[in-house]
C-alpha cells in the first residue's frame, strides 16, 4: 500500500474513534487549530489527508503490557554536578563535558544491571534444572514403591494410565476416560510455563502511576539514604530562613525536589508565596478567600446560555483526566476540577476553555495533596481529608495552575499560535541534533505537528506517567521559562531518546503509532533525569546562538 493510503486508513480508522463534534476535541470557545492543514499551508506541495486526526484510543493489549512492567529502580548520584549549574551561565566547554558525564555514567549502571541480571538468571535456571531433575528421581522411586505394594495383581489398563503421561496433572487415574481433556502440547505448555515461573526472578509489585516507592519517601518505603537525607535538610534550612533566597532554591530544585518540602517549593518558585516569611499566611488566606470569592460570583453562571458550551466541555473533559487513577475518579475531586477550570475560563476570555488545560490542575492537586497526607495518594479517598484542607488544596491548585498558564497563554487563544512557533521550532532543531531522524519522518511523510502538537498542548503529560511529569515540573519550576522555552529542549531530547524504535518503523502508520503509545510507564526518576541533562546540553548549545537552527 502507497505512503498515502497507509495516511488515509490510519486516520480514517483513528478519527472514528473522536466522539462527537471537532469542538468536543479542541474546547468550546473557539474553532479548532488544524494541525494537518496548517502543515500543509506551511509546507505547500503536500495534499492534505482527508480527515483530521484523531488521538487514537490505545490498545489494551499495550496498556496491560505496560501495567506489569517495571525495572530496577536506583536514582544515580551523578546530576548533582551538572544540575547545580542550570542557572549559571558557564562555558559550553564545561557544561558539554558534565552533560555527558551524567549520561556516560546512566548508560554503564544500565549495562552492569543487564549484565547482573543475565547473571542472576542462568544461576536460577541451573538450580531449577537441577531441582527438576531431583523431583522426577524422586516420583520415580514413589511410583515404583506404589507399585511394588500393589502387587502384580493391577490390570493392564490401571498400570498403563498410572505411569507418567502428559494428560495427567500429577494425580493417578484408572483410565484416560478420567484425564482432563487436552492435548499433549497444551499439557507441554504449561509445563514449560511452570518452569519458567520458577525458573525468572521475583517480579516486584505493579508500579504507582502517581509515585514509585523511590520517588516519594512516603511511609513503609526504605529510609531515606544518606544523600536524600543531605538535600532534605538543605532544602529545610533554605526554606526556615526569614526571606528565602529564590534563586539558591531555583538552583537546589533543578535536579528535584523532596516530597517533604515540594508544596511549599512549588508554591514560591510558581510566584504565589512571596519569599519573607511573614507575610506567606496572610497571603495565602487572602488569595484562598479571593478564589472562593470567584466561585459565589460566577460559578452559577455556568448553566448560562453563553456559558453551556464551556462547561459541557470541562464536563466532559474531566472523567477522561488520568482514567486509571482512582484519585481523579472521585465524585468531589471531579467538582474540584470542575470549579477550577470554569473559573479560570471566566477569568481568560481571550483563551476560555481549551482541551488539555485540564490535565495541568492534576500536578499541582496531587502535591498540594501530600502536604495533608502521608500515605500513597494514588488510592486516597479524599472525603476523609477535613474541609478546610480540601478547599485549601483546591484554591492553592487555581492560583499555581494561574500563573503556569500566564507564562503560555499563547498556547490556547485562537488558533493556538504559540503551539505552532514551538513545534516549528522541534522541526528545526531536531533536523540539527539529528538528520537521520528528521530525514526518516520527512521520507514517511510524517509531519511534526502531527505528534507534536500533544507534547505542546498537555506539556508532555499524556507521554509520561504522572510521577514523572512531577518530577520533571521540579526543574521546569526552577528553570527561567521553562515551561515555555526550556520544554522545546526536553521535547527534542525526548524525540531522539526513541531514535532507535524511530528508524526501524518502515511506514507512516507504524511511526505514528509508536510516536502517540511510547512505552514509558516504567519511567522514574532516574530516566527523567537523563532526559533533563540532554535537553540542558541541547539549551546551551543552541538557546544562544539562534544561526544553527539555519543550513
Amino acid at each position: 500500500m502507497s505512503s498515502d493510503g497507509n495516511k488515509k486508513q490510519f486516520w480514517k480508522r483513528n478519527a472514528a474513534k473522536v466522539p462527537g463534534s471537532i469542538q468536543h476535541v479542541y474546547g468550546a470557545q473557539h474553532p479548532p487549530f488544524d494541525p494537518l492543514l496548517h502543515a500543509n499551508l506551511i509546507k505547500a506541495g503536500n495534499k492534505p489527508p482527508p480527515a483530521t486526526p484523531g488521538k487514537p484510543k490505545k490498545a489494551t493489549t499495550f496498556q496491560e503490557f505496560e501495567s506489569i512492567t517495571s525495572d530496577a529502580w536506583d536514582v544515580g548520584d551523578d546530576d548533582d554536578e551538572l544540575l547545580a549549574m542550570a542557572a549559571q551561565n558557564l562555558n559550553i566547554e564545561v557544561v558539554m563535558e558534565t552533560a555527558n558525564k551524567v549520561i556516560e555514567n546512566h548508560s554503564k549502571q544500565q549495562e552492569k544491571q543487564r549484565q547482573d541480571d543475565t547473571t542472576e538468571l542462568d544461576r536460577r535456571e541451573d538450580d531449577t534444572r537441577e531441582e527438576v531433575a531431583e523431583d522426577d528421581e524422586d516420583n520415580e522411586e514413589e511410583e515404583e514403591e506404589d507399585r511394588v505394594e500393589e502387587g502384580d495383581a493391577t490390570s493392564p489398563e490401571v498400570s498403563f494410565a498410572s505411569q507418567s503421561s502428559p494428560y495427567t496433572d500429577g494425580r493417578l487415574v484408572k483410565s484416560h476416560s478420567e484425564a482432563p481433556i487436552g492435548s499433549p502440547k497444551d499439557a507441554a505448555g504449561e509445563r514449560a510455563g511452570l518452569h519458567r515461573q520458577r525458573s525468572l526472578p521475583h517480579r516486584p509489585p505493579v508500579i504507582p502511576l502517581v509515585a514509585r516507592m523511590a520517588d516519594q519517601n512516603t511511609s513503609g518505603t526504605p529510609a531515606m539514604t544518606e544523600r536524600e537525607a543531605s538535600r532534605l535538610d538543605k532544602f529545610k534550612q533554605l526554606l526556615a530562613g526569614p526571606n528565602t533566597d529564590l534563586e539558591e532554591l531555583r538552583k537546589l530544585s533543578w535536579s528535584g525536589i523532596p516530597r517533604q518540602v515540594r508544596p511549599i517549593a512549588w508554591k514560591l518558585l510558581s510566584g504565589y508565596l512571596p519569599a519573607n516569611a511573614e507575610r506567606r499566611e496572610s497571603v495565602l488566606q487572602r488569595k484562598r478567600q479571593e478564589y472562593f470569592g470567584f466561585i459565589q460570583q460566577y460559578y452559577d453562571s455556568r448553566n448560562e446560555e453563553h456559558h453551556q458550551d464551556t462547561y459541557r466541555q470541562i464536563h466532559i473533559d474531566i472523567p477522561r483526566t488520568n482514567p486509571l487513577i482512582p484519585l481523579f475518579q472521585q465524585a468531589s475531586v471531579q467538582e474540584i476540577f470542575e470549579r477550577i477550570l470554569f473559573i479560570w475560563a471566566i477569568r481568560h476570555p481571550a483563551s476560555g476553555y481549551v482541551q488539555g488545560i485540564n490535565d495541568l490542575v492534576t500536578p499541582f492537586f496531587v502535591v498540594f495533596v501530600f502536604e495533608y497526607i502521608e500515605e500513597e495518594v494514588e488510592n486516597f479517598d479524599v472525603s476523609s481529608l477535613e474541609e478546610e484542607a480540601l478547599r485549601n488544596i483546591e484554591a492553592d491548585s487555581f492560583w499555581c495552575m494561574s500563573k503556569l498558564l500566564d507564562g503560555i497563554q499563547d498556547n490556547y487563544t485562537f488558533a493556538q499560535p504559540g503551539i505552532q512557533k514551538k513545534v516549528k521550532a522541534l522541526e528545526e532543531l531536531v533536523s540539527r541534533i539529528d538528520e537521520s531522524v528528521h530525514r526518516h519522518m520527512q521520507h514517511y511523510e510524517v509531519e511534526y505537528l502531527q505528534f507534536a502538537f500533544r507534547w505542546m498542548n498537555n506539556l508532555l503529560m499524556r507521554e509520561l506517567p504522572l510521577r514523572c511529569t512531577i518530577r520533571l515540573w521540579d526543574t521546569y519550576q526552577a528553570e527561567p521559562e521553562g515551561f515555555s522555552h526550556f520544554h522545546l529542549y526536553v521535547c527534542a531530547a525526548f524525540l531522539v531518546r526513541w531514535r532507535k524504535e524511530i528508524l526501524e518503523e518502515r511506514d507512516f502508520q507504524g511511526l505514528m503509532i509508536l510516536l502517540q503509545n511510547l512505552p514509558t510507564m516504567h519511567w522514574g526518576n532516574e530516566e527523567v533525569s537523563v532526559l533533563l541533562a540532554e535537553a540542558y546540553r541541547l539549551k546551551f548549545a543552541f538557546a544562544d546562538a539562534p544561526n544553527h537552527y539555519k543550513r
